[in-house]
């Protein structure tokens, strides 16, 4: 009964392989997750700003979530990537985490030991769900959550997303600065200076003279 079960398990991973993988239309406000990785060392969400944030969901016995662990090796190399493990469902030994980790040659920015899915405390709950393995999440470089995976990551798919996502921003940004820049009118400069005499008898005062003069590329500060 146990081999019929893996069996249907396995073939449903494969399917699951084979579909697209979600992104967000609008990115998913996040929670500021923090963890503890296998070393002692605590995580926050926030300590990465700037750069991706791939949270990969693995199981010590799940066979399929060893075929990704080049590419996340990969992904985990780049200046602007960090790739942060997270086993889970390994029972109740610890130290199991950190030997699976080591023995499939895992080289994430970290590896952290989040216990059974059934545990109100356990780290994917900062996340979201895990209905399989793998499973694994991106969050953009403002900390948003833009990208669901279920199943395996691809390499091709992870760079024509950021590709994309890079495109728009910057055509945004562009967008926004021109929108945003004021028209360009001639200013009045104010000079002030000590008035003929003439101009003081008259009105008893010492005060500005205004002069017209055509802004010639000068920085003006409100």
């Amino acid at each position: 009964m146990y081999k019929i079960l893996m069996c249907a398990f396995l073939m449903a991973m494969m399917a699951l392989n084979a579909s697209p993988i979600h992104a967000a239309s609008e990115p998913t406000k996040a929670i500021n997750f923090e963890f503890t990785d296998v070393n002692g060392k605590s995580l926050k969400l926030s300590d990465f700003k700037g750069k991706w944030v791939l949270v990969n969901f693995w199981a010590p016995w799940c066979p399929l979530c060893w075929v990704e662990v080049p590419t996340l090796n990969e992904l985990n190399k780049r200046g602007d990537f960090v790739v942060i493990g997270v086993g889970l469902d390994y029972g109740p030994d610890e130290g199991v985490v950190k030997d699976t980790a080591n023995r499939h040659s895992i080289e994430f920015h970290a590896v952290v030991a989040g216990g059974a899915r059934r545990n109100p405390d356990s780290p994917f709950r900062q996340v979201g769900p895990v209905d399989f393995y793998p499973t694994s999440y991106i969050y953009d470089p403002n900390g948003e959550i833009v990208m669901f995976i279920p199943g395996q990551v691809r390499m091709n798919k992870i760079l024509a997303f950021m590709d994309d996502y890079k495109a728009k921003n910057t055509q945004f940004a562009g967008n926004r600065q021109i929108e945003a820049a004021p028209a360009v009118d001639p200013i009045k400069e104010v000079i002030y200076g000590k008035p003929d005499a003439q101009g003081a008898a008259a009105t008893g005062k010492i005060g500005p003279a205004i002069k017209n003069k055509p802004n010639k590329g000068r920085t003006v500060t409100y």
